[in-house]
């Protein structure tokens, strides 16, 4: 003899078989007609296992704070150092013209006994600022007969060609000279050019 089953099409439990209130059904089994359990949710309605909560307000404000902080440091770190490093190249660059003026001083001291002294300290002044210069950095920029270049000169005339004694667009003669290369120029060199034809 075969015991009572339930009937698949009726939904009613087999003989014997927990009924209504006391029907405890297990999370995810058949409740009913048309329930299904689901897994149960803590009290505190927080889902079991989900993401931890962000920062609140004081945290967020406890951050922006220490953020300007650090950042007002690193401004106030920044002109210091700005400070030390411009002194530092105003002292490298004095440094470097103090042979200069000793010679502008050996010049004068032996003007009363030999005036043509004079010329040679000048030439030898001449010859230590260009120096100081060309350490700096700055080269000097006084070539005639080169191809005009708008990064290295800057036009005050335009003269005839001479019947080919310049070529066309080339510089003819310096009227200032330049110091430093393109990109890197002190001032460029102030020139004049050949006319080219047409112009």
């Amino acid at each position: 003899m075969t015991e009572p089953t339930s009937n698949a099409t009726s939904g009613q439990p087999p003989p014997g078989g927990a009924t209504g209130a006391d029907a405890a059904a297990a999370p995810g089994q058949w409740a009913g007609a048309d329930q299904v359990v689901g897994p149960a949710t803590p009290a505190d309605g927080s889902a079991e296992g989900g993401a931890r909560e962000g920062p609140d307000t004081a945290e967020l404000e406890d951050r922006w704070r220490r953020a300007l902080a650090d950042l007002d440091n690193l401004r106030k770190r920044y002109a210091r150092e700005l400070g030390r490093e411009r002194s530092a190249e105003r002292d490298l660059v004095t440094a470097a013209f103090l042979p200069v003026l000793d010679t502008i001083d050996r010049a004068l001291e032996h003007a009363g006994a030999d005036p043509r002294s004079i010329v040679e300290g000048v030439r030898t002044l001449r010859e230590q600022a260009l120096a100081v210069l060309t350490g700096l950095g700055y080269e000097r920029e006084d070539e005639a007969g080169v191809p005009f270049d708008p990064a290295r000169h800057e036009v005050v005339g335009v003269v005839g060609a001479d019947g080919g004694a310049a070529a066309p667009g080339s510089v003819v003669a310096v009227v200032r000279p330049g110091y430093g290369a393109p990109g890197h120029q002190l001032r460029p060199a102030a020139v004049t050019v050949a006319q080219r034809p047409g112009d």
